[in-house]
């Protein structure tokens, strides 16, 4: 009889000042840092598991220990960039994105609109939104820092109250 071995997403809940996080190792690789009530949590959980051909195992992992130690620095101003190895599972449409959301400086937002003229797709506005709203790998990829060209704060996975209190958490540490 031949064994087959489960293949495991190790994953840790991480109750953040504005909202409980999971947080998800694969391979000694952040694959998931989200927000946990977010409303397309099985679409995101789906397509992590699925890509992975893994199931989520409630364990600790070194890159989970060292995330949540992050994400407690940047939650009392000390820290201003993550630096966590990452495992991005999406499309490469999702990754360019992701990639560019990356380079949204601390404290700073940018429009859905500049977003995707960043990635020289000015007219995959929607596509843009749809590939931030898909960002399982919250806070350490900044999807909070894009609004609408009005200024306006839009949809974030967190929610919108979330989202207003990440912006003004990094907005007080750069003044």
């Amino acid at each position: 009889m031949v064994m087959s071995v489960q293949r495991e997403i190790q994953i840790q809940t991480y109750h953040s000042p504005v909202g409980p996080l999971i947080i998800g190792s694969f391979n000694d690789q952040l694959c998931l840092c989200d927000w946990q009530h977010r409303q397309s949590r099985p679409t995101i959980d789906k397509r992590i598991q699925t890509s992975l051909r893994a199931h989520y195992k409630e364990k600790n992992a070194p890159v989970i220990k060292q995330t949540i130690e992050q994400l407690n620095q940047y939650f009392q101003n000390h820290l201003q960039q993550f630096d966590l190895p990452l495992l991005l599972l999406g499309t490469d449409f999702q990754h360019q994105v992701w990639l560019a959301l990356q380079q949204i400086p601390y404290g700073k937002t940018l429009s859905y609109q500049a977003l995707a003229g960043n990635i020289n797709h000015q007219k995959a506005v929607r596509a843009v939104a749809n590939a931030n709203a898909a960002n399982a790998i919250s806070l350490v990829i900044p999807c909070h820092r894009v609004i609408s060209s009005k200024g306006q704060l839009t949809g974030y996975a967190g929610g919108v109250e979330t989202k207003r209190q990440l912006l003004a958490l990094e907005k007080t540490n750069i003044q």
